[in-house]
């Protein structure tokens, strides 16, 4: 099924192998991850996550033939959305977000699609939604979080600087703000106060922006411990070493600034 564009949500194309199971939902952003969204979504069925979350995967257009219907199904994803528009990162997860409030559910997980997290901790976010939190940050660098292979120039990074920053932009202190392993309830991302339905959000903002409104009005944040493995060899990642940092930094300054604020 074809769902036309609507303000702050791109065109998409719907294909649902299961009605609504849960009550919340796991949305897994991809685009041509190969091998790696393949073996996280086999560690997600080891795991039995389908039994506490559906598992949605937002796909910017992937042409690797990583996600045929057969593979997704045997491993008990839920639906399939695929992007059929403009936009990075920042409109699939727009795609999501709007799928998963107009299916019902109470909150949305969201986590990498190249394998690099611990997807068996959705469960632990899961729990902190229930226990009214907001917005639940996975982080490598609280106790019980295990930071593997971490490239040292990712690791100063991200402590040194993208971490300060969103926490002074945030008005709370967070370890850790690049991992995208996060939970949100459904109040947050539909509150009008926060608005992500915009076409502002197109690649990183939105992660920026989502890391630090939540604390600044006043609702419930937290972060909880989980693991990102990079691989011994090569980083899968979709930022250009020097203008997708450069990106970044902007997108940092801009939110700090409150470019993003309704």
């Amino acid at each position: 099924m074809t769902v036309s564009a609507r303000d702050g949500v791109p065109r998409y194309e719907c294909t649902e192998f299961n009605p609504k199971q849960k009550e919340y939902v796991v949305l897994i952003p991809v685009i041509n991850e190969g091998e790696r969204i393949k073996k996280e979504l086999i560690r997600a069925y080891r795991s039995r996550i389908s039994d506490s979350a559906d598992i949605v995967i937002c796909d910017g257009g992937s042409t690797d033939g990583s996600l045929s219907y057969q593979f997704l199904k045997k491993v008990k994803v839920n639906t399939l959305l695929v992007k059929m528009d403009s936009g990075k990162q920042g409109a699939q997860l727009r795609m999501g977000f709007k799928w998963a409030l107009e299916r019902g559910y109470k909150g949305m997980i969201t986590v990498d699609g190249n394998n690099k997290d611990s997807i068996e901790n959705v469960t632990d976010f899961i729990k902190k939604l229930e226990e009214g939190f907001d917005f639940v940050q996975g982080s490598r660098f609280v106790r019980g979080g295990r930071a593997v292979n971490t490239p040292i120039i990712r690791l100063l990074a991200v402590r040194l600087v993208h971490a300060p920053i969103i926490s002074l932009t945030a008005h709370h202190h967070f370890t850790d703000t690049t991992i995208g392993f996060r939970g949100y309830s459904a109040a947050y991302i539909s509150d009008e106060r926060v608005a992500p339905f915009r076409d502002v959000f197109a690649s990183y903002e939105l992660l920026a922006y989502l890391s630090v409104r939540a604390s600044q009005l006043g609702m419930k944040v937290c972060e909880i411990p989980v693991t990102r493995k990079y691989p011994q060899k090569g980083v899968p990642t979709k930022i250009s070493k020097l203008r997708g940092k450069y990106e970044l930094l902007y997108i940092l300054a801009k939110n700090l600034f409150g470019a993003y604020d309704p």
